[in-house]
């Protein structure tokens, strides 16, 4: 952080980690770093229900209780192992913080320590090296040059593994593309959102929400939710495609079955080839710009494919394929598989990795997109990433539920502390 005034920098007198509960009442770690001149963090990681093979490890009890799924086993292993490693260490060192924590760990992907754990460790480091500088987290992590606020990804659809109703895509989201500043996209949405869900209500459908805060109604057919959003669109006033595009989360790794996929819900089988038409016909059809997971998390060569067949047209968002991991998203490069990444630093594990595998997407010309999970806590750290790193696009649901809002309020705070310096990119993100 060489924009920072030099100053004898505090060490780690303190890490401590605890047990809490995300957004779907699973358990979850935080940790808080404390150094010798009283500066602290606090950070909390999530935890997703449609993961990637490849995700670094998220260690859970395993015990009766909580149905397995406590966290105890990491935070004592951070409240041991990684704290008398991490003692006496400068927190403004980053890479230092996560080398030292992935030596401790030993494991490939963070098994032993846990990356829920670790992570937690990691992003509360940057906060309290933050605060001991007093300057906010983005302008830590960027320096003078993250100034740019995402373009939403609003989620206002759930289906999938999100919700338990009959729809297989599992996001639907809606991208304020011709709003001018944050504030006026943060307004298209939710003001789209609140026209969804009085369509919703008019046609006896549910208002019933997701785990990402989306409505979730039983559909004839998943075309029909976005017949829905469309309409929605409209009466909220705004235009399809010129003020508000449309982005896909699939998620089809869930869909794989031994060479073919199946749609979980509706029960129907299809080739590969089938569902790359699938989607080519959507893309047709309407204004969709981003398309995420179309095909499963190994098949490097069906996005290669895919992405020579609509790429130039839409965003093609490798997540389970890449995993926020710099050795995938090369293979991915090398390939020409997609044309963007999604970004989740509980994917990898710690924030240098997450910081490096976003420095190599953009090198390479891919699109990253900041993203939350489906499991999610207060912690608003990913707002701050996405505009440190001028990421240009966020993924944090819908405009309901304190766990999701809180990113947005985030944004609009950061955006306030910019003023006229804070860059909106728009339409121009696509272009």
């Amino acid at each position: 952080m060489d924009f920072l005034e030099t100053k004898k920098t505090a060490v780690i007198e303190q890490v401590k980690a605890r047990q809490i509960f995300d957004s779907r009442g699973t358990p979850t770690v935080e940790a808080t770093v404390t150094l010798t001149d009283g500066s602290c963090g606090t950070a909390s990681v999530p935890s997703g229900a449609s993961t990637g093979m490849f995700e670094a490890c998220e260690l859970r009890d395993g015990y009766e209780e909580l149905n397995g799924k406590g966290v105890t086993q990491a935070v004592g292993n951070v409240n041991t192992i990684v704290s008398k490693g991490l003692m006496g260490l400068n927190p403004c060192d980053q890479k230092l913080i996560d080398d030292q924590m992935i030596e401790l760990d030993g494991t490939k992907n963070k098994s032993k320590v846990g990356a829920n754990g670790i992570l937690a460790v990691s992003l509360a480091t940057a906060k309290a090296a933050a605060n001991f500088h007093r300057i906010p987290l983005y302008r830590y992590l960027g320096g003078m040059n993250g100034i740019t606020l995402p373009v939403p990804m609003m989620n206002i659809l759930n289906g999938g593994a999100h919700a338990s109703n009959n729809v297989d895509i599992q996001e639907f989201m809606i991208m304020p593309v011709g709003a001018e500043s944050f504030s006026k996209g943060m307004q298209m949405c939710v003001e789209i959102y609140h026209a969804l869900g009085k369509l919703l209500k008019e046609r006896n459908l549910s208002t019933g929400v997701g785990d990402e805060g989306g409505f979730a109604p039983n559909l004839e057919h998943d075309e029909q939710a976005l017949e829905l959003i469309l309409e929605a669109i409209q009466k909220a006033g705004y235009q399809p495609q010129e003020d508000i595009r449309i982005a896909l989360d699939a998620a089809s790794s869930e869909w794989y079955r031994d060479g073919h996929y199946l749609f979980p819900k509706k029960q129907k089988r299809i080739t590969q080839s089938e569902l790359m038409d699938y989607f080519e016909d959507l893309i047709r059809k309407y204004p969709i710009v981003s398309l995420e997971d179309p095909l499963a998390e190994e098949d490097f060569t069906g996005f290669q494919q895919f992405t020579k067949r609509v790429g130039e047209k839409v965003q093609i968002v490798g997540d389970d394929l890449f995993v926020t991991n710099k050795e995938r998203l090369q293979r991915g490069i090398d390939l020409n598989s997609a044309n963007a990444i999604l970004i989740k630093p509980n994917q990898i594990g710690t924030l240098t990795e997450t910081l490096e595998t976003i420095r190599l997407a953009k090198q390479h010309g891919y699109r990253t997109i900041i993203s939350h999970r489906s499991g999610e806590t207060e912690d608003t750290t990913i707002a701050d990433i996405a505009v440190a790193v001028n990421a240009g696009e966020i993924k944090t649901g819908a405009p309901a539920r304190t766990d999701r809002i809180c990113k947005y309020n985030r944004l609009l705070a950061i955006e306030q502390e910019l003023g006229k310096s804070a860059n909106y990119p728009g339409n121009s993100i696509f272009s």
